[in-house]
């Protein structure tokens, strides 16, 4: 069994990734060809922004949107200490400081109740996580975000597709990045990233930037990374576009199938009212994962844990706040495991994951809910 298994979803797309890939070798424009601007409308039109501009990576996509913020040294960007290193990362290379705060024990997403808390004369922006596939709470954060004037990106690295209060993940604040990792529920096959925006001065900004601050052939107006997306990346996104929306409802029956056996029984991770998620990772919270981890594997079961030490403990970032500042994130950091998920998952293997697991944790599977997973 796959942990994701990317080998299935190729071959259930393959002509038409295959067609994809040969009309970009035809054509030889590997650096912004006509893929990149074909992908950019369709990404924009899916989510309702107005712009989208593609990027190298997920991580690229972070650093342009806050160097089109102009952040830098001095300031401060409020985020979450639960998330890929990534996150913070891109803040320090700025020279910037992440300040971490907590996370809501039920969905693992920033707390926003604790976030204006941490506002300082010196924070420049806001950027909660749209972890695990579902998105933060948006409404209150832009609401503390337009009190003190603050923008706020989503990193929806994991998110991509997903809805909040009936908008799409990525055009829910003034900036939204994603991830086209080939993990991701929209996924490259190598690395690869997107933002979103509708307002026109970032979108100009963030586009001369990705092209080292070019707003014309050597004319450089800013400075600026080499940050494009490759055109055989976008060609790729284009074909697995095509039939994301169904691979979105066959996680969904994945994600229900595990909820039917393993609500009640096993702590799963909360999805917040008036949210949909794209399950980018499937994941529960339990005591003594190592045993039950070594369990599942002694069947033959992967399991991944996300992420096992919180940003603000990791040893490059381990100055910039106490240990204890966030006891949640700790706990969830201990707690949580991620179980295989993904579109072309059978209801037979689902039942054999659950199955598993409740017998590693010493809970029983009732029959009825053994017979209507199987």
């Amino acid at each position: 069994m796959e942990f994701i298994d990317l080998k299935a979803q190729y071959q259930a797309a393959r002509a038409t990734i295959n067609e994809r890939i040969q009309t970009v070798l035809d054509h030889g424009q590997y650096i912004m060809g006509p893929e990149v601007a074909e992908l950019e409308g369709a990404l924009a039109a899916y989510t309702g922004a107005r712009h989208c501009i593609t990027v190298s990576s997920g991580t690229e996509a972070l650093l342009i949107a806050m160097m089109a913020l102009g952040i830098g040294p001095g300031d401060e960007v409020i985020t979450t200490p639960f998330s890929f290193i990534a996150t913070a990362e891109a803040v320090v290379l700025l020279g910037a400081t992440p300040v971490f705060v907590d996370i809501d024990a039920a969905t693992c997403n920033i707390d926003a109740t604790l976030i204006e808390a941490a506002i300082t004369a010196r924070t420049r922006a806001i950027m909660p996580v749209s972890l695990f596939g579902q998105p933060a709470d948006m409404d209150a954060i832009n609401a503390i975000a337009t009190r003190h004037r603050l923008p706020v990106i989503e990193d929806a690295a994991q998110s991509f597709g997903a809805r909040y209060r009936g908008r799409r993940s990525c055009n829910l604040s003034r900036i939204g990045c994603t991830s086209f990792f080939p993990s991701k529920p929209l996924g490259c096959y190598g690395d690869g990233g997107a933002i979103f925006t509708s307002d026109d001065h970032l979108a100009q900004a963030m586009r001369e930037i990705r092209v080292h601050g070019q707003s014309r052939r050597y004319v450089h107006t800013r400075v600026g990374v080499g940050g494009r997306m490759d055109t055989l990346q976008c060609a790729i996104v284009l074909a697995k576009l095509e039939r994301f929306d169904w691979e979105l409802a066959q996680r969904a029956k994945v994600a229900a199938r595990y909820d039917a056996m393993l609500s009640g029984r096993i702590g799963l991770v909360g999805r917040a009212p008036g949210c949909t998620s794209v399950y980018a990772q499937y994941t529960v919270v339990i005591d003594e994962r190592e045993r039950i981890q070594a369990a599942l594997q002694a069947d033959a079961i992967p399991t991944a844990v996300h992420y096992p030490v919180p940003i603000h403990v990791q040893p490059a970032y381990a100055h910039l706040s106490r240990a204890d500042s966030c006891p949640v994130a700790l706990e969830m950091a201990a707690r949580v495991m991620s179980l295989p998920m993904g579109p072309h998952l059978s209801a037979v293997s689902v039942h054999d994951v659950a199955a598993a697991l409740l017998r590693a944790a010493g809970e029983s599977l009732p029959g009825a809910d053994a017979q209507a997973c199987s």
